[in-house]
């Protein structure tokens, strides 16, 4: 598995900047700007992923829509962890036929996990042949190239060729929020866990520069934002394929040194590669925000080898304990897959349990959705879906006690909080986030947007915390 990364030349960036350069010539005969709609699926990758398709768009001289009928180009980022997922982009893509239908010109344009599924390029290829353009992940830096393609020559584009990655630099990014930001600091995975088509699909794990991640990072600090998280598929391995050595806990502790009053996140981890040095700078650096996905998959140990998480539940419950004793107030979340194949009811009441002696502030939970090209899409699944529905509803009915209690202990507190957006919430107008990423509704003036309150909480749901303006 080990390998050296190999980089895009600055050269072959500076061609495709050269595209954009084209394309918003063709644009500026129109008598106003021509308009891109970018929809993302799935997790803050793709996020990222989509702040750089927007980013060459402008460059192109693209405004930006969400309404897909008056938009030149669409382009859909996907997602492919769940069945669920893709469907629903499939259902969505299938009904833009009738939007190109009224535009014949309107540009197609199908990328992210999916697009690097060889059973979904076959399925876009014969059944949606209104989608222009489908490429993978790898080949997001070659966009401009592709779409200058279409705008020339017309026919439709397919780079969906297997491939370990590389890593781009010197794309440009549009942020579509002025607080948050994302900052990828490798890409791929090297785990190849059983259940999941990510290492098919997002290439093997790869490490950008550290200097050019400090650059990033110190770029949105003087801009203001307030709240960066690291991204990777597992930052915690991080730097395994760097020329020099570093690790994650050397990165975080070099990021914390940034000028700038923000908060640094991170995800996501892998237990395996979750130390007591990461723990240690975790506690040590004072902008590195008390919150930490930690996903377990399972409660059982033979199930967890049939997954290939490659730890045991009594070592996962060991780094826990190493966590906690470090940083006390931890806000812990965690990912669990409900009925993986085999999985019988007694391994799952293990998983019960887990969750009873961890206690998680919230929980991502999954009923096992198999994917094509996976180990696990082939082994035996006995255990009918009603049973896994049962087992799924008692799980989530556990976790919602447990986050509810969590919750209630946060009452009559006075929390320091970032304002970053503005609430659903009937009787509030604003959201904020504590350290460890709790949700706050409140209400206060709009100009709070990117600023720190102290906030009294008031009350709570099991979802969320609601507060006032501390006097």
């Amino acid at each position: 598995m080990e390998r050296k990364t190999t980089h895009i030349p600055p050269e072959d960036i500076a061609r495709q900047r050269a595209y954009c350069g084209e394309i918003k010539e063709i644009n500026s005969r129109f008598s106003k700007a021509p308009l891109a709609f970018v929809d993302t699926y799935g997790c803050q990758q793709n996020e990222a992923d989509s702040e750089r398709i927007r980013g060459y768009l402008k460059e192109m001289g693209y405004g930006f829509t969400q309404d897909e009928k008056e938009a030149a180009v669409i382009v859909i980022n996907t997602c492919a962890i769940r069945e669920h997922a893709e469907q629903r982009v499939l259902g969505n893509v299938g009904a833009l036929v009738h939007t190109k239908r009224k535009n014949p010109n309107q540009i197609i344009c199908l990328c992210g996990c999916m697009a690097q599924e060889p059973h979904n390029v076959s399925k876009i290829r014969t059944s949606y042949r209104h989608v222009d353009m489908v490429f993978g992940p790898q080949a997001l830096w070659r966009f401009p190239e592709f779409l200058y393609r279409i705008l020339t020559r017309r026919g439709r584009i397919f780079e969906t060729a297997d491939d370990p990655g590389s890593i781009a630099e010197g794309i440009p990014v549009v942020r579509q929020n002025g607080v948050k930001a994302w900052v990828s600091i490798m890409y791929g995975c090297n785990n190849f866990c059983s259940y999941c088509i990510v290492p098919y699909v997002r290439g093997r794990e790869r490490s950008r520069d550290p200097e050019v991640i400090l650059a990033e990072v110190e770029e949105l600090a003087k801009a203001g934002y307030k709240d960066i998280t690291l991204l990777g598929q597992n930052v915690n391995s991080y730097g395994k394929d760097l020329p020099e050595p570093m690790d994650f806990a050397d990165l975080l502790r070099k990021v914390n040194a940034v000028p700038g009053d923000f908060l640094i996140r991170f995800m996501t981890s892998h237990p395996k590669d979750a130390t007591e040095k990461l723990f240690d700078a975790m506690a040590q650096c004072e902008k590195v925000a008390p919150v930490i996905h930690l996903p377990v998959q399972a409660g059982n140990n033979r199930v967890l080898k049939a997954m290939n998480r490659v730890y045991t539940r009594e070592i996962y419950l060991e780094k826990v304990r190493q966590l906690r004793a470090r940083i006390p107030d931890i806000v812990l979340t965690s990912d669990i897959i409900v009925g993986f194949p085999g999985e019988t009811t007694e391994e799952f009441e293990d998983t019960m349990s887990l969750l009873r002696e961890v206690e998680y502030d919230a929980l991502f939970t999954f009923i096992y959705s198999p994917r094509e090209g996976t180990p696990a899409a082939k082994m035996p699944d006995p255990m009918s879906k009603e049973e896994k529905s049962a087992n799924f509803q008692r799980l989530v009915d556990l976790q919602n006690e447990i986050s509810l209690k969590k919750h209630q202990a946060y009452v009559g507190r006075t929390v320091r909080c970032l304002v970053d957006g503005r609430s659903d919430d009937p009787r509030n107008n604003l959201t904020a986030r504590t350290a460890g990423g709790r949700l706050v509704h409140f209400t206060g003036d709009e100009k709070l947007i990117g600023t720190y309150q102290n906030l009294t909480i008031t009350g709570c749901s099991t979802w969320a915390l609601f507060g006032e303006l501390a006097e």
